[in-house]
């Protein structure tokens, strides 16, 4: 379970950081390096990213629902 959080977590930061660099630049690095936004592997990777965001909500409640210092010395 800690290495899903690990990879949905790096995957939520990348996801963060293509959304800096569209607003910053207009730039989409994700489309820059799989083949445009329609690219099949582009797809994959917004939809990685998405479910990754959804995945990291699990831990953001259950850290709200039984306290932050119980949350974390549950890790």
């Amino acid at each position: 379970m800690k290495a899903l959080n690990l990879i949905t977590l790096a995957l939520v930061i990348i996801g963060g950081i293509n959304w800096g660099l569209v607003g910053a630049f207009q730039f989409d690095l994700v489309a820059a390096l799989f083949g445009g936004q329609d690219a099949p592997l582009s797809r994959l990777v917004y939809i990685l990213v998405g479910l990754s965001a959804l995945w990291q909500l699990i831990p953001l409640f259950r850290g709200g629902h039984i306290g932050e210092t119980r949350a974390q010395a549950g890790r």
